[in-house]
């Protein structure tokens, strides 16, 4: 059973930092391009940042200089440290694991992130 266990959300104030972790068991962690995806009310879900098997990154504009993205294959945990916090990143974020594109891939029951202005 594939299982994608998000902590680290909560309430904090513009210009704070707060540290997501994702803890993924049931699936090959290392075959897998790991991401992190919010979704703000009224809006749709969107890519934020991701990491590849081989350890390359990407960030969504909005994001990029603020965010950052990190595996541990060890502990089959993805990280998202994000820094300078805006009240426009408040959201639900959610982790994914994909093999093959977003559209497959398995997600978290995801973390609240509120950013207070």
């Amino acid at each position: 059973q594939v299982q994608l266990v998000e902590s680290g959300g909560g309430l904090v104030q513009a210009g704070g930092s707060l540290r997501l972790s994702c803890a993924a068991s049931g699936i090959i962690f290392t075959d897998n391009t790991m991401g992190w995806h919010r979704q703000a009310p009224g809006k749709q879900r969107e890519l934020v940042a991701a990491v590849s098997t081989g350890g390359g990154t990407y960030y969504a504009p909005s994001v990029k200089g603020r965010f950052t993205i990190s595996r541990d294959n060890d502990k089959n945990t993805v990280y998202l440290q994000m820094d300078s916090l805006k009240p426009d990143d408040t959201g639900v974020y959610y982790c994914a694991a994909a093999r093959a594109g977003w559209t497959t891939a398995y997600w978290g029951q995801g973390t609240q992130v509120t950013v207070s202005s």
